[in-house]
């Protein structure tokens, strides 16, 4: 949705590079009224370092909100002072999931795209043993045939990934849930709210080691493996289904981060933001 120079209180603007011209129009008609501009991650980790609709949007803005802390060391030093960390809540599904006995449930859960390394833990999976129980199953719909035909190959070639799709948001939220772990492979992140998902769920996670990563887990997280590391994964995989102490160290440190991202702890940032600028 654009802004079309209606008269408002203040503009929130999601994307500094989609939204340009909006608060490009909004700050020309406005100039005494605040504008909040939100930083998704290929805001802040691509576009404003190489687009100057992006770099235009933040200059423009009166706050800049970002989804997790470690995302202000990426904005240029002269704006850090414009920035606020509001992170995006999650609820826990209704009910208790039960997990499957059988198998070794691992979920991904995003949509197919390159910027995602979808097929990370499909390929990781392969080295796995033949003794594992693991099996990935795959949440989220090709955002191109090449994927999509990619994702059909690996169903037929590799019996422990299933690809299930698009699913409705609450019918992804309690897949996550029933899963014994989460795996997400980004190659960059602005703050993926399926991690807030898992942690709420008290689902742990492994995560490739990027910068929304860490400005939601932590630095110290022990669940981490170099982005596109598919044998690190792999290892890490096998030391989550095998090794007890190291799988209930994951779950304890996701249910400490958990306690940040409920719906309340967000709504008051957002009351802080607004008090601010007002």
């Amino acid at each position: 949705t654009r802004y079309q120079s209606q008269a408002c209180d203040l503009l929130v603007a999601l994307h500094a590079k989609r939204s340009a011209q909006s608060v490009a129009r909004y700050v020309s008609r406005q100039p005494a009224s605040p504008c909040i501009v939100a930083l998704t991650g290929t805001d802040l980790y691509r576009d404003i370092h190489r687009q100057a609709a992006a770099r235009r949007s933040l200059a423009a803005a009166t706050r800049l909100v970002l989804l997790q802390p470690d995302g202000i060391r990426h904005l240029p030093r002269g704006l850090r002072g414009k920035a606020r960390v509001i992170l995006q809540s999650a609820v826990r599904p209704r009910g208790k999931p039960r997990k499957l006995k059988t198998v070794f449930e691992v979920s991904v859960s995003g949509h197919l795209r390159a910027v995602k390394d979808p097929f990370r833990a499909a390929r990781a999976a392969r080295r796995l043993p033949a003794a594992s129980c693991i099996r990935i199953i795959h949440i989220g719909a090709a955002l191109s045939d090449t994927l999509r035909r990619q994702a059909e190959a690996e169903m037929q070639n590799n019996p422990r990934y299933r690809w299930l799709g698009e699913l409705a948001p609450g019918a992804a939220r309690r897949r996550v849930a029933r899963s014994r772990l989460l795996v997400l492979s980004s190659k960059i992140e602005g703050g993926a709210n399926v991690l807030a998902e898992a942690l709420v769920a008290g689902v742990p996670v492994l995560s490739s080691r990027i910068s929304g990563s860490l400005g939601m887990l932590g630095e110290d997280y022990d669940g981490y493996f170099p982005t596109g590391d598919t044998r690190r994964l792999a290892r890490l995989l096998s030391d989550v289904e095998r090794d007890g102490r190291f799988y209930r160290r994951l779950q304890e440190q996701c249910r400490q981060r958990a306690k940040q991202f409920t719906p309340a702890r967000e709504k008051n940032s957002w009351k802080r933001l607004l008090a601010e600028i007002g």
